[in-house]
């Protein structure tokens, strides 16, 4: 069965993204309040619950198809959104706003998306692990990101872009280490 400090750890690591996004907003936003930061948590947490359980239900009607290599599609989609994580903290420029006028509603739902299309691809990984409770691993994942947003949109002014940096680079590890966790225990257990 898996337990709750995997998801949990899942969690982080897919929230971590939203987590730099709300740091980042904040340094760059003048007058940033904390009404903004769980503003964005709000949002960013509503999408990372839904968006792994669009992609369990994508790939739940596809398992019968697949379920002899599901084991690689859940490392291959982990391994390249974690490396695309620890890439882009490597890559990228510190992302810059500039007023809380722009914190709109089009604004932040364009944010949540792009900060959890990473968790739509976790959720289509989940539908191949075994004893996954969707679900609660949906509601993990949207209160992490709920929590990790409001406290990256609080304490943005004071973390700059360094940190947003180290923390996609460890999300990206942790996703990497999961997928390979997956495969290594399925290659097993196949022998």
């Amino acid at each position: 069965m898996i337990n709750l400090l995997y998801i949990f750890l899942m969690a982080v690591s897919l929230a971590l993204d939203a987590f730099a996004v709300a740091t980042s907003t904040a340094i760059a936003t003048p007058n940033f309040r904390k009404r903004y930061a769980v503003k964005m948590g709000v949002w960013f947490g509503a999408f990372q619950f839904g968006m792994p359980l669009a992609g369990w239900l994508l790939a739940t009607g596809l398992s019968q198809y697949i379920v002899a290599f599901d084991h690689f599609i859940a490392f291959g989609l982990l391994a390249f959104i974690g490396s695309r994580m620890v890439w882009g903290s490597f890559d990228k420029e510190c992302e810059v706003g500039s007023h809380a006028d722009d914190l709109t509603p089009r604004r932040l739902c364009l944010l949540a998306i792009a900060t959890s299309i990473d968790a739509m691809a976790a959720g289509v990984s989940m539908a191949f692990m075994p004893d996954m409770n969707i679900l609660l691993a949906c509601t993990v994942i949207g209160l992490v990101a709920f929590t990790l947003s409001a406290v990256g949109g609080i304490l943005g002014k004071q973390l700059g872009c360094l940190f947003q940096k180290r923390a996609e680079l460890v999300g990206g590890l942790v996703l990497i280490a999961i997928g390979t966790k997956i495969l290594i225990e399925h290659l097993c257990a196949g022998t």
